[in-house]
């Protein structure tokens, strides 16, 4: 990392990347990430599974500082699954700060704030996304749009042949 300043890089994405599209997005966020690791990488993350723990783990093997904003109290206990509690547990643990928002419970609003704490903090949006719109609250359309309505810069990865599990999930879009 060299001794310039650090750049903030938030990021918002979908939980439910397809296996066949780990491999593709991993690649395309370290495509994203590489140029920036010289000035050195401020890396943002709410640390869901999918997209956002793909961007913490190519943060982190950049020599990124990872920022863990966690929505919500019992974020962990209801929104992170048992397949994923493992990196979930490793990448908080290699967070250099890690906030937790005031909400008690995971949902809508404490996703919605959690976006607004990213946006705030972040000199862009790394946004993994495949472009479906959605009003889901804390989604990531809702996210990439709130952003741009903030002039945050929004750089949208989506590398060819990523797919999806499923679509409209209520809690990610």
């Amino acid at each position: 990392m060299g001794g310039g300043l650090l750049i903030a890089i938030a990021v918002t994405g979908h939980m439910d990347l397809t296996e066949a599209s780990v491999p593709l997005v991993r690649r395309a966020l370290r495509e994203f990430l590489g140029p920036h690791a010289e000035e050195g990488i401020t890396g943002l993350s709410c640390l869901a599974g999918g997209a956002d723990s793909l961007f913490a783990e190519a943060v982190l093997a950049l020599g990124g500082r990872l920022v863990a904003v966690i929505p919500a109290r019992d974020y962990r206990d209801l929104q992170v699954g048992a397949e994923q509690a493992e990196t979930f547990d490793r990448l908080l643990g290699a967070a250099a700060e890690v906030l937790v928002l005031g909400h008690d419970s995971a949902g809508g609003q404490a996703y919605e704030d959690a976006n607004r704490e990213l946006v705030r903090r972040a000199h862009r949006l790394v946004a993994v996304w495949d472009g479906e719109t959605s009003t889901a609250r804390g989604g990531t359309a809702t996210a990439v749009a709130a952003a741009r309505r903030a002039g945050l810069p929004v750089d949208v990865v989506w590398p060819a042949g990523a797919r999806r599990e499923t679509r409209g999930c209520a809690s990610e879009t």
